[in-house]
């Protein structure tokens, strides 16, 4: 018996019911394929980590701080930074002590707990770039109502339901895949509980909810990433009515890092959520896996902070006062 065999004899605690073992605890096999490079990956994640959450942080502080950028798009952009801090949050401290331990079990209702904020969020996420795209939308297509039609009450409510509607669906998804018991081993090839290799532990046939994950899946990512490229056809559109130059070139850099974000996102949450199941591969789905949950929270507060005029005139500005006052 290999040595995740006898973890999951020793720590996982089953009851029997009608000739069958049910799981009341789960294995991450998360990198115990690469034992060797644990500690390796540990300083490398860890180091991301940390700068992930100071990129994020700064982000929110210059926002904050600045008047100048208390509008619709930069208030947005806040709101997508501090999602990003608790979606990174949701995966990464576990992920880190995993690495470190020698047993990496998780109880059912902590699996649950962290699905349901991961799919919550990442939902949210598709909905707050589409939010972020209609903002762009109006602010190029209809600037002189820009500000009556982007007031702050609506922000706030529009920034509310993308909310809930992100946590509603990941209710749905969650509930779904949790309301039958386990019994197909306690073994998740992941390093965390996302959808498939969860399901897969699942005692009655799946092949029907899998589906109606898929569907939701597909209801989530296709149509903020279409009502996303709809905004950006009106916005391509009246740029190219605008007689100067130098005017297309400001109106559609305004649109650059949010455009970089989104190709990033929703290219992983495709690759991922939107294909059959009978395609997976745990090694891939890991390695993709690694790229969306750590790779990616790193090059939004990147992309935002060099692409962006506004943001990087603010924390030159922010720098120069600080550095004027320890004098």
């Amino acid at each position: 018996i290999n040595v995740d065999c006898c973890i999951i004899l020793n720590k996982t605690i089953k009851q029997w019911e009608n000739g069958t073992w049910l799981v009341k605890e789960f294995l991450l096999v998360g990198f115990s394929n690469f034992p060797d490079l644990r500690i390796k990956l540990f300083m490398v994640f860890l180091l991301t980590y940390l700068v992930t959450l100071s990129g994020n942080i700064t982000i929110i502080t210059i926002i904050h701080v600045d008047r100048t950028l208390h509008t619709p798009m930069y208030r947005f952009l806040a709101v997508l930074s501090l999602s990003e801090t608790c979606y990174t949050l949701v995966t990464i401290p576990n992920m880190l002590a995993h690495l470190l331990m020698e047993s990496q079990a998780i109880s059912i209702s902590g699996c649950r707990a962290q699905m349901f904020f991961f799919l919550g969020l990442g939902c949210s996420h598709c909905f707050l770039l589409t939010l972020m795209g209609y903002d762009r939308y109006v602010a190029i297509c209809h600037p002189l109502r820009y500000s009556v039609i982007m007031r702050p009450t609506i922000c706030l409510c529009l920034g509310a339901l993308v909310f809930c509607c992100g946590f509603s669906v990941a209710l749905i998804e969650t509930s779904m895949i949790f309301w039958s018991p386990f019994c197909r081993g306690g073994r998740v090839e992941h390093f965390f509980c996302d959808i498939a290799p969860v399901l897969k532990l699942s005692c009655v046939e799946s092949s029907r909810k899998a589906l109606g994950i898929f569907f939701l899946s597909v209801l989530v990512v296709l149509v903020s990433f279409l009502l996303i490229l709809l905004s950006y056809a009106f916005i391509v559109a009246a740029i190219v009515r605008i007689q100067s130059a130098a005017s297309r070139r400001k109106a559609f850099s305004t649109c650059v890092a949010h455009l970089t974000v989104v190709i990033v996102h929703f290219g992983c949450a495709s690759v991922i959520y939107l294909r059959p199941e009978s395609g997976s591969n745990p090694d891939q789905d890991r390695l993709v896996a690694v790229f969306y949950t750590v790779v990616t929270p790193l090059l939004n507060p990147v992309v935002y902070t060099l692409r962006n005029k506004e943001v990087r005139v603010a924390l030159r500005s922010i720098l120069a006062r600080s550095g004027g006052g320890l004098k």
